[in-house]
Formats: C-alpha cells, structure tokens, sequence
C-alpha cells in the first residue's frame, strides 16, 4: 500500500484593496454580472468575469429554472460563452463573486463541482494554469493558481 497525500495552496485577500487595480477591475465585473443574475428560485446569485489571453472580459452568471436542472451556473455559463466567442484563447483569470438575497454571504464560495470539472477541461486543454479567485458579498477573497487546487484528481481526456 502506497499513502498519496494532496496539497493545495491558496492565496487570501482580506480586502479587495490589496488586489492589483486589474484584478480589483475584474472582481466589479463579476460582482455586475452577480448583480445580473437571474435566481428567483434560490435568490443566490453568482456572477462570473474571465480574463482572456486577448485582453477580453467576458461575463456569466447563474440562470435559474423552474425545472431546476435546467438552469445554468455561473461558471460555466462564462466559460462556454469565453470558448463560443474566443476558441483557442487562453483563459487567464476567473472571478467569481455570489450573494443571497436571503442573508449576507460573508464567505468565499467556490464553484460547485460539475464546474470545477468544466472549468478543468479548459485548463488542460490550453495547457497552462488558470489563476481563479472567489468570494461572498463580503469577507475574504481567496484565490488559486490552478483549477486543480480544487480539483486535484480530475478526471480528463487522457483516460478516455
């Protein structure tokens, strides 16, 4: 028997102020883009901006359904829209930011991990880390150097 043992690192913000002035710019995207989100089922709105290698920002956010699979997160929403516009650019950074209309969500919320996984798919396939950072309304910001700190056993195309 062989122990793996997994480590991730991660990096937290205590305010928006000790990010770059781009990075604070992409956090009041994604917070615009939360503010745009359509969740009148679970009042919990994320919102999401991509910097692309291009120098684009592209915007997602959460739509809900009343057949609730049917909606859409945040994240992928961003991302699939990222690869429909800019095929082959590079995915640099990701903000995510969420909220609740029910109570202050005063805690990082990272993405689900149907996301995690999607979200994985791109960082392999462009063959370099995508820096993700991610936050509540209020509180701290966290952020990662690769996809894979949230997911570091993911299932990919090499095992296809």
């Amino acid at each position: 028997m062989t122990e793996l043992k997994i480590t991730s690192k991660f990096t937290i913000f205590h305010t928006n102020t000790e990010l770059t002035k781009q990075d604070q710019e992409l956090l009041n995207k994604a917070i615009e883009a939360r503010d745009k989100a359509y969740a009148p089922y679970s009042n919990f709105c994320v919102g999401v901006s991509i910097l692309l290698e291009n120098g684009k920002i592209v915007l997602g956010n959460n739509q809900e359904n009343a057949a609730y699979p049917s909606g859409m997160c945040a994240e992928r929403v961003a991302i699939w829209t990222a690869a429909a516009q800019w095929p082959k650019t590079k995915v640099l950074k990701i903000f995510i930011s969420a909220n609740s209309s029910k109570k202050i969500v005063d805690k990082p919320v990272s993405p689900c991990g149907a996301c995690r996984q999607s979200l994985s798919e791109y960082e392999l396939n462009q063959g370099s880390n995508i820096t993700i950072y991610f936050t509540g309304e209020t509180g701290n910001i966290i952020q990662s150097d690769s996809i894979k700190d949230l997911l570091p056993l993911t299932f990919d195309n090499t095992l296809l």
